[in-house]
């Protein structure tokens, strides 16, 4: 184990001068990389970093490329952090970088509960900044896109992962033969979303997490931060949880950005769907491996279940009308009451009560981030205990991979609406869509 403000210290010394390392603290959330705030000799800085080369295996480039990409970003007028030193081998702390620290709001409840009036305007005019970025600015190791090669890979990835998943084999299917012809290409963020920028009073202060940049088609960006998960429960503000999406493109357009085609972003916004089912179920790989052994991996791996929810609500359009308005089947009749000695859910339940009344309230900073995600992982666990619902049908799956059963099949929709409900009820009961999507479907439409 390093002492981490100690070689940061060093490194600190060596690119800005004397100083003294002071407030170092691990910033929460995070999916893959560590974040941690510090302040040298006045100025305020986030280390953004890989501690080990498991963290990097399988990505197409490493933090010195990403911290060029930041770099030209920048100069290019984007909101883009400002780097101020990239980690060498010798200074012990893994891959990574330095960066000025922009004093805004990150959280997405907190941007989202007023964000400014500006927001909408600003996240459109900045991705048609970041997708004006020269060409020969970029890094020559920011890959290059294919989206057939792409999806081909994700179809690999769900083979693997057990190929189990009906809906996602319908999303497969869907994107195999929607496939749009090549874009021309530009510079993706891939990770342009709530979540990855800080807003303060005057609007977007800075874009971050640049680790998914590649060069493609500029809807990819367009319909990412448009994914039903990423509005964060403002699901009636279909862009960014902020507002629509004709303003969102109006905005996008009008600081340059190329004319909008509504087929492509479609497609778009069903493959990145897909795609964060697929990085969902990779989480739990992750875990499985050892590569992270993190509660967060293993809940992360289960919110499969709202991107399922999601992709048949924008697949179910290709069914029939009369499948459309089939009435739902009824949900499993509730667990019976337990006797006798305490069942598993009930243990499970008092660890977690113990949790919340006992260690939360005296944990701090990352710690407490951790009880939380450690609780919400026994609750995913009680309530399976209580449903035993499963998402896996194999032979399902095959036929629709296949395409030798369609939505045109009948009550094959309302099966797999029954289905998504009632997984998502287990592993995600508080994912807006669910409540939506409940009362969608179970209204009796059929004449």
């Amino acid at each position: 184990m390093i002492d981490l403000s100690h070689a940061l210290s060093g490194f600190m010394r060596r690119i800005a001068g004397p100083g003294e390392m002071a407030g170092l603290v691990r910033l929460s959330g995070g999916a893959n990389m560590e974040s941690w705030a510090f302040e040298w000799a006045g100025g305020a800085y986030v280390l953004r970093r890989a501690p080990s080369a498991d963290y990097m295996a399988g990505r197409p480039y490493g933090h010195a490329d990403e911290a060029a990409l930041v770099i030209a970003a920048h100069a290019a007028g984007v909101k883009a952090p400002e780097v101020v030193g990239v980690l060498s081998d010798g200074d012990g702390m893994g891959t990574g970088y330095v960066m000025r620290r922009v004093i805004a709001e990150v959280s997405p409840a907190k941007i989202l509960a007023d964000p400014p009036l500006s927001l909408l305007a600003d996240l459109g005019r900045e991705l048609a900044r970041i997708h004006a970025i020269p060409a020969e600015t970029i890094p020559a190791a920011i890959p290059l896109m294919d989206t057939a090669a792409a999806l081909a890979e994700l179809k690999a990835r769900y083979a693997d992962y057990g190929g189990d998943r009906p809906v996602i084999a319908l999303a497969i299917k869907w994107c195999e033969d929607h496939l749009p012809p090549p874009a021309e290409p530009v510079l993706v963020h891939g990770d342009y979303r709530m979540g990855n920028i800080m807003v303060d009073a005057d609007g977007l202060a800075v874009v971050l997490d640049w680790e998914l940049a590649h060069r493609g088609d500029a809807h990819e960006d367009l319909a990412f931060g448009c994914m039903t998960v990423w509005r964060f429960g403002r699901i009636d503000h279909p862009a960014f949880g902020v507002g629509s999406i004709d303003d969102y493109f109006a905005a996008y357009e009008a600081a340059g950005g190329a004319r909008v085609d509504r087929d492509r972003f479609h497609f778009w916004l069903v493959y990145r769907t897909l795609w964060w089912a697929l990085g969902c179920l990779q989480m739990g790989q992750a875990w499985r491996s050892g590569a992270d052994p993190t509660v967060e991996r293993v809940v992360v791996g289960r919110r499969t279940a709202e991107q399922e929810l999601d992709l048949l609500l924008l697949l179910e359009t290709e069914a029939p009308a009369a499948e459309r308005t089939r009435s739902l089947p009824p949900a499993p009749p509730p667990a019976a009451a337990p006797t006798g000695e305490p069942t598993n859910r009930e243990i499970v339940q008092a660890v977690r009560d113990w949790l919340a009344e006992e260690i939360k309230p005296a944990a701090e900073g990352h710690g407490k981030f951790q009880v939380a995600v450690a609780m919400n992982a026994l609750g995913i666990v009680m309530r399976d205990l209580d449903a035993g619902v499963r998402a896996e049908d194999k032979a399902l799956a095959d036929r629709l991979l296949g395409g030798a059963v369609t939505l045109a099949e009948p009550g094959l929709l309302v099966r797999l609406r029954r289905a998504v409900l009632d997984k998502c009820a287990v592993d995600s009961p508080k994912y807006a869509a669910l409540a939506r999507a409940e009362t969608l479907w179970t209204v009796d439409l059929a004449p």
